[in-house]
């Protein structure tokens, strides 16, 4: 495994755990809300729950009919959604027991799956073109959404739930009101098209992970694009914003994983894990982590490490010039426009990128070299990192907020519901089989005693 880094003031990344167990490409990854668990999908029509405590076995869960495309843990960490090219949709409860209810969600391939915020709707992406919203309780149809042209790729809801946000083959990325149900804005691709978009935290702008073998992040009020980066040599298939924001990581069929630095518009480090395509990526809750999937049936999990004590605060960004930023290794562009919104996304502190050398280290058995090359390129400032003055997060509770301990409480409360729901809802489904049995049952017997009836007239 080999790691390039291209700067001088953070840690590198170190591979902590990695997975085997599937038996075709990894094609979704996702973190549950502790960090004790991780959920994938995979070609072999697999879901996997990975635990992150080394005694503890994986569950594999058997159920979808053909191959699982997108995974992803609700906000309570309760229930596991998978969409499959089966057509459906299953929620699983991660456990022991791989309990799951299954619902026919499309008329095609389900590409993606996504949790709102509030663990309370669901929202799925397909081939049939169409993107429907459900409700997690009974799985109840809301509203489809219907303006794309061609399959649906992504499917995702923005931090406060208000939006959606969509990719298609169809070349555009698509910006919905959840209350209206219309179309905001259309953001176009003209060389590829997006295989995965996703919401910055701030919920102020989108990254789109595109075919065209670049990444875009554009700001979802001015529609104007903010940056672009060229940095990979092969289709990128997946991204995940860092929860502070300030980092954005990507995977590609290059078969590296690259992570940006969006603060400073510049790449950050390339690791070449993966023998073959890198499919998925993602981000632990907390950002400590991020794992990666591939073609090489292989699960990854990283230390971030990169995400030291200055940027684990949440850093408000905001834009105070407009510029270009030409980033290490001379192929990320950033485009920084005037933006004056408080919770802004991008702060950018550009300095001339400097490809650090250091001492090649062993951990975990793995090597990694970095280059020892070096090179800078002329940035201009655009505005100053602001870091909110340090509080001890037990002890905050906002003006009119909730005390943390009352909060964690609730939380743990409608986890519990969660658990009900699924279960009450696991039990509805066994209920509607039975009944389909017994009706089967009487029938057959009908059938027999009409049967025998004719006989006994013979």
């Amino acid at each position: 495994i080999c790691l390039c880094s291209y700067h001088t003031h953070t840690s590198d990344p170190t591979l902590e755990r990695h997975f085997k167990g599937h038996r075709d490409t990894v094609t979704s990854v996702d973190f549950g809300c502790n960090m004790k668990q991780i959920a994938t999908g995979s070609m072999d029509s697999c879901v996997m729950i990975w635990n992150m405590k080394p005694q503890m076995r994986a569950y594999r869960f058997d159920g979808h009919k053909d191959a699982v495309i997108s995974v992803q843990f609700s906000p309570s960490g309760h229930l596991v959604a998978s969409a499959s090219r089966d057509k459906t949709v299953r929620l699983w409860v991660p456990s022991m027991k791989a309990e799951s209810t299954v619902f026919r969600a499309h008329t095609a391939t389900v590409r993606s799956v996504n949790f709102s915020g509030d663990g309370q709707m669901l929202a799925t992406a397909s081939d049939d073109k169409t993107i429907k919203v459900w409700t997690v309780h009974r799985q109840k149809f809301l509203f489809s959404l219907n303006q794309h042209i061609n399959w649906v790729r992504c499917v995702k809801f923005s931090p406060d739930d208000h939006l959606i946000v969509s990719s298609s083959d169809d070349k555009t990325i698509k910006l919905w009101d959840k209350n209206s149900r219309e179309c905001i804005h259309s953001f176009y691709e003209h060389a590829g098209y997006a295989n995965y978009v996703d919401f910055h935290p701030s919920g102020t702008c989108i990254a789109a992970a595109s075919t065209d073998n670049t990444v875009k992040v554009w700001d979802i009020r001015s529609h104007k694009m903010l940056q672009h980066y060229q940095v990979h040599s092969g289709v990128v298939n997946s991204l995940s914003f860092h929860p502070a924001g300030n980092f954005l990581i990507t995977a590609s069929s290059d078969s590296t994983v690259k992570i940006l630095d969006l603060v400073e518009g510049k790449l950050l480090y390339t690791l070449h894990g993966h023998q073959g395509p890198v499919t998925c990526v993602a981000f632990s809750r907390t950002g400590e982590y991020f794992a990666s999937g591939g073609s090489d049936e292989q699960v990854m999990v990283w230390k971030s490490n990169f995400d030291c004590s200055e940027y684990s605060d949440t850093v408000r960004l905001q834009h105070k010039t407009t510029s270009s930023v030409q980033a290490a290794p001379s192929s990320a562009t950033a485009h920084l426009p005037l933006n004056s919104h408080p919770s802004a996304f991008l702060t950018a502190h550009a300095q001339s990128s400097i490809r650090s050398s250091r001492q090649g280290r062993a951990t975990h058995s793995q090597t990694y070299r970095n280059p020892s090359t070096s090179s800078s390129s002329n940035h201009q400032t655009q505005g100053l990192l602001q870091h909110p003055p340090h509080v001890p997060a037990q002890s905050q509770a906002s003006d009119g907020g909730v005390p943390p301990s009352l909060a964690s409480t609730l939380e743990h409360i409608i986890g519990q519901l969660d658990i009900l729901t699924q279960t009450v809802s696991i039990l509805e489904q066994r209920l509607t089989l039975t009944e389909d049995k017994l009706k089967e049952c009487l029938e057959n017997q009908m059938e027999i005693g009409l049967h025998l009836q004719k006989r006994e007239d013979d």
